[in-house]
């Protein structure tokens, strides 16, 4: 399996990106990966990895950079040979099997939508992740693409997520709820209350209601559904009190003389372990990562990248899409 990575996307680009990708080569020996970007800089990060397998690493030359501040569409016409874009190429072309990007997630995605197409019954492309709860980890799904969305927007993001949870995480039958400021069916703004139901008469999701914020964490749900706008805004602040309260927890018990070894704690609560956000909903495996990405986040993010493909989801949300088209169920 190939993997085409983006060297030149994170904030420490490439270094952070040629140690993540050593990394995942030396766990992994059924894998081989095609580093996109300056060829010149990531040749000097390779050289300081000297047991690097380097018959299983592959350059291409990408001289543009699109900057995190660009506008990704413009950025995406105007740069044709950035390593986004040359990325995002190699899977069109088949030259790769997946792409993971820590660049300008609006241009991975831009990228994505106009080269490889969305599948079939997808209006609109949907950013999702592994969060977290007390019960285990729910699929956050939209949580930063689509800040402007339609009820049926909102239902097609439910199956994406399914598929994810079924997938990736091994949920059987997921659980798929609907963030909203109340659990009674009528209840939130126009949209949530049409989403509700819309999602209450779908056969194919076992869809189990609305959730309030305040159970999210809780494990009310293996797939919580809202648009990008309100799921960025909990992710964000999902993340940042996380590390937050860890930081208090291991201040007071420093305080008290107390210690205890929160690795495990941090672990579980760090992005990195996850590594990378998976766009769902185009014709081809790409993966978003953080642009403060550690190697230990772009290594994670290649192996979600590989289980994607060995799992086949592409090809499980085109079938499962191209249903629900026929039956009409989102409209």
């Amino acid at each position: 399996m190939r993997i085409a990575v983006d060297a030149m996307g994170s904030d420490r680009a490439p270094t952070v990106e040629v140690e993540g990708a050593v990394g995942a080569l030396l766990e992994r020996p059924d894998i081989t990966l095609t580093l996109v970007g300056d060829r010149a800089a990531i040749e000097v990060e390779l050289a300081r990895h000297p047991d690097a397998p380097g018959d299983r690493i592959e350059v291409v030359h990408a001289p543009q950079v699109i900057d995190p501040g660009e506008a990704p569409t413009v950025g995406v016409r105007r740069k044709p040979h950035s390593s986004i874009v040359e990325g995002v190429r190699l899977v069109k072309h088949h030259r790769a099997d997946a792409f993971l990007s820590a660049g300008n997630t609006g241009a991975v995605m831009a990228a994505a939508a106009i080269l490889l197409r969305p599948i079939a019954g997808v209006d609109r492309p949907a950013v999702g992740s592994p969060v977290p709860s007390a019960t285990g980890t729910f699929f956050l799904i939209d949580m930063g693409a689509n800040v402007d969305t339609r009820p049926q927007h909102l239902v097609q993001f439910a199956h994406l997520g399914t598929i994810y949870a079924q997938d990736l995480m091994g949920v059987e039958d997921p659980r798929v709820g609907l963030l909203n400021i109340g659990t009674e069916p009528g209840k939130g703004n126009e949209q949530t209350v049409e989403t509700f139901e819309l999602l209450s008469r779908s056969p194919a999701l076992n869809f189990v209601g609305n959730v309030e914020g305040r159970e999210v964490i809780r494990g009310a749900c293996d797939v919580l559904v809202c648009d990008g706008f309100v799921g960025n805004v909990l992710l964000k602040f999902y993340e940042s009190i996380a590390g937050f309260m860890a930081e208090e927890l291991k201040r007071e018990m420093e305080a008290q003389g107390v210690r205890l070894d929160l690795k495990r704690l941090y672990s579980r609560l760090d992005y990195s372990t996850t590594g990378g956000a998976p766009l769902l909903g185009v014709n081809g495996v790409v993966v978003i990562a953080h642009g403060g990405s550690s190697p230990q986040a772009i290594r994670n993010g290649i192996g979600v990248a590989v289980s994607a493909v060995e799992r086949r989801m592409v090809e499980h949300i085109a079938a499962r899409l191209g249903q629900v088209a026929e039956t009409g169920e989102s409209r």
